[in-house]
């Protein structure tokens, strides 16, 4: 099974930064086509840094070379792989120690979970999505109420103001993370700005700096990360005591975590590996879903029809979600069309096959999943965003193997169609989203695929 999904956040940076460390280096061709090294020492990090992202770099190379394709970052062999079919193949037997929320960990300087407990790694997973699962239930009328919020404020716009989408769903998404994860305390908005102040510095540099190893050649840069960081921590930390002192009824993600009679350090690295993730993955998936309906009056009237048969006049429920399936294949079509997540990564534990190619021990293999999910032969016309192709069975199954769908979907992706679809189900129902005709969009590709610059669009109220 490709048992990747819990790495859909696409940390790959990470991952690579990691394993130069971990692993030791290999000149070992693996007999793929592909790039040789463009600098001895660099690889091919400088053609990376020359397209602009990984993801467009992997797109040129797959283009140039077919779905299976290497190249070289530093003195490591790389082997990207950019179809459907070659990702069923590949059988990777990763060790848990080897999964994203390690490498963050060991990104961050952490030590806790790094031990190769195979039994304690698989106790910390159960626990963390457990308590994903167990915030949403308990802070359903939280995020209820947050939505409401930016409802009656986007209702009352006239109809020609531009409503900047990544200001304010980012600021939705930091609120919903924060409040669920921390408790009453983030009810405040000034607690929110500086948390949201330190998260946008310590996500930028993980997303850029460790890439092109900038972060390490700018001494300012470097001091304003480690700032950052450790203000982080230590609100974390001070949030951890504070809840570690109150009654065991309380619902938030570090409660769980405590109840679970994890140390206070364990779930302050818990609890940032969640903020990081949940908040970004969280913003812009409801961005790019508002956004991708603007552009469709089909798709919205499609939507409200299915809301208002569903839930009629009523708000929405966790028992009514499942049934909102036409919703979920908007959401499943943006993630799709706005290549949420591009990249993910796996370390090739034992020699390995994918079609008549073998992939050597250590060698680090690269889910080249932007490339995938606009693959014309896998999705028709990919490039039109049109939630009724996931009525056919084969593209779930193509969307499940991908790992954003199904029990592998990671739980920050979970949590985020969540928070979306609640967003969704109020917004819809009142309210029409128009395009702004002059707009040109333009995605940034790092750890999550954001637009480069604000979004805007219209509303109107719906009569």
């Amino acid at each position: 099974m490709l048992d990747f999904a819990i790495f859909a956040v696409t940390f790959v940076v990470i991952l690579v930064g990691a394993v130069l460390y971990l692993y030791p280096s290999s000149r070992r061709a693996s007999g793929i086509p592909g790039l040789n090294p463009t600098e001895e020492k660099d690889g091919n990090l400088q053609d990376i840094v020359s397209r602009g992202s990984l993801h467009d770099f992997l797109v040129g190379l797959h283009d140039r070379f077919g779905p299976a394709a290497s190249f070289w970052f530093g003195r490591r062999p790389v082997v990207s792989l950019g179809s459907v079919d070659l990702l069923r193949q590949h059988v990777n037997p990763n060790r848990t120690t080897d999964s994203f929320e390690t490498m963050l960990k060991s990104l961050l300087g952490y030590q806790s979970g790094l031990s190769g407990d195979a039994t304690e790694a698989l106790m910390r997973k159960k626990v963390y999505q457990g308590a994903i699962d167990r915030s949403l239930e308990h802070g359903f009328p939280a995020l209820l109420k947050l939505v409401e919020e930016l409802t009656q404020k986007w209702l009352s716009f006239p109809p020609s103001q531009h409503t900047p989408l990544c200001a304010h769903l980012l600021g939705l998404a930091m609120k919903a993370v924060t409040q669920l994860s921390m408790g009453n305390r983030f009810l405040d908005d000034i607690e929110v700005l500086r948390f949201r102040k330190n998260h946008e510095v310590i996500w930028s540099e993980i997303g850029r700096g460790y890439l092109d190893g900038s972060l390490e050649k700018s001494s300012t840069r470097k001091k304003r990360y480690e700032e950052a960081l450790s203000e982080m921590e230590s609100v974390l930390k001070s949030v951890v005591r504070e809840r570690k002192g109150e009654s065991s009824s309380q619902s938030a993600f570090m409660d769980s975590l405590l109840m679970a009679n994890l140390t206070e350090r364990q779930v302050m690295e818990d609890s940032m590996v969640f903020t990081l993730a949940g908040c970004v993955i969280t913003a812009n998936l409801c961005i790019w879903a508002v956004y991708f309906l603007s552009t469709s009056e089909e798709v919205q009237e499609k939507l409200h029809s299915e809301l208002q048969t569903v839930l009629g006049e009523e708000p929405i429920s966790l028992d009514k979600i499942p049934q909102l399936t036409y919703c979920r294949q908007v959401l499943n079509e943006t993630v799709r069309t706005a290549k949420l997540t591009p990249v993910a990564a796996r370390m090739q534990e034992v020699e390995g096959k994918v079609g008549q190619h073998v992939i050597p021990k250590e060698t680090l293999v690269i889910y080249a999943l932007g490339v995938v999910l606009q693959d014309a032969d896998t999705w028709p016309l990919p490039y039109r965003f049109d939630p009724d192709r996931f009525e056919d069975e084969a593209a779930k199954r193509s969307f499940a193997l991908l790992g954003f769908s199904g029990n592998q979907a990671c739980p920050e992706l979970r949590f985020a169609y969540t928070v979306t679809t609640i967003l969704l189900s109020s917004l819809v129902r009142k309210l029409k989203f128009h395009q702004i005709k002059s707009q040109v969009i333009e995605a940034r590709y790092e750890l999550v695929s954001t637009p480069k610059d604000d979004t805007w669009i219209t509303v109107s109220r719906r009569s």
